[in-house]
């Protein structure tokens, strides 16, 4: 990461606004941002924990969260003290929980890099995503106490999340509900955390956090979705990780889920080849992924994820016209397009 490649280059690529001095306040906050997160992953004193925690942070990323808060703060008075140390909370919070995820799923790669797992084993990469929670937290209670009840909040979120995806749903559970009840904990809770601790630290007004906040859930939620379909329908070179990795593992996406309700020959098929848990083998993966891209559940899921972006976008109608409302609709339209 140099300053000639500003971190989320490739999410400023697309609020290309026409607003050129809110733009360069942007980039200057995401490039003040980025030096406080790798100063603050890498403040183990022992240089190997360092290494360990650091690993992931320095391998780049689109840093979406760090952007939603400085956007959430947009709506208040940016400058403010703490807006720069929000967006590295948020982003450290995420980055521990990508070191859970990979152990969980057995992930290899990560950013286009071996994951921490892969690389110390599963472990210490547990204990490194412990380490940036723990951080998270201490950075959290020099801004007081309601960026730290978010914190808290969030952590916990993330670990029910986690939970409820390795325990799948109950006998009479709905899979696809209980997909979106793990995805509204897992994911969208650091989306709402992110918009609402960036509103909230630069003194915006009550109401315009309620309204990130909801944006964020519902923007979290079908960035899940998307992230998803890309697992099952994008190359490696493009994603940093391996194709049908949560597939591989057994994993139930919502493509998947939506993908074994086909009543067709070929969601038979597609049941049993999953029938088992993990695929294994070159041709049955292969396979697994020929019939899920020919049958209805892509279509399916990408209905469902703009059903969410219609949602975070009528959250935006409560919000003051001004470049980062703009910015927040066009990351809505960064998401659509992720997958076609």
């Amino acid at each position: 990461m140099t300053a000639t490649v500003p971190p989320g280059s490739e999410l400023l690529g697309h609020m290309a606004l026409g607003e050129p001095e809110f733009e360069t306040r942007i980039t200057e906050s995401l490039i003040a941002t980025e030096k406080r997160l790798l100063d603050c992953v890498s403040s183990a004193p022992d240089p190997r924990v360092a290494a360990l925690t650091a690993h992931l942070a320095a391998a780049g990323g689109k840093r979406l969260r760090p952007l939603l808060v400085l956007l959430g703060a947009e709506f208040g008075e940016s400058f403010r003290d703490g807006v720069t140390e929000a967006a590295v909370i948020a982003e450290i919070v995420h980055i521990s929980s990508l070191y859970h995820d990979d152990v969980m799923d057995g992930a290899t790669m990560r950013h286009g890099v071996q994951s921490v797992n892969a690389r110390w084993g599963e472990r210490l990469a547990v204990a490194g995503g412990n380490w940036l929670l723990a951080r998270a937290a201490r950075l959290a209670s020099g801004l007081g106490p309601e960026v730290v009840r978010f914190n808290a909040e969030v952590a916990s979120l993330l670990v029910a999340g986690q939970l409820g995806e390795l325990m799948g749903p109950g006998p009479d559970e709905d899979p696809v509900a209980h997909f979106f009840q793990v995805t509204e904990g897992k994911t969208a809770a650091l989306f709402s955390m992110a918009t609402a601790i960036g509103a909230l630290q630069a003194g915006a007004p009550d109401r315009y956090c309620r309204a990130l906040t909801e944006y964020g859930k519902q923007l979290g939620v079908a960035f899940q979705i998307s992230d998803d379909l890309l697992d099952l329908d994008a190359p490696a070179a493009r994603t940093g990780k391996e194709q049908g990795k949560d597939l591989m593992a057994g994993v139930p996406s919502l493509p998947v889920l939506l993908a074994r309700q086909d009543t067709s020959p070929e969601g038979a098929e597609l049941r049993e080849l999953l029938a088992d848990g993990p695929v294994e083998g070159a041709g049955a993966r292969r396979r697994a992924l020929e019939l899920f891209r020919a049958s209805p559940a892509p279509a399916r899921a990408r209905d469902l994820l703009h059903g969410r972006l219609d949602a975070a976008r009528a959250e935006l109608a409560l919000l003051p016209q001004c470049p980062a409302r703009r910015a927040l609709d066009a990351l809505c339209g960064y998401v659509a397009l992720r997958t076609g």
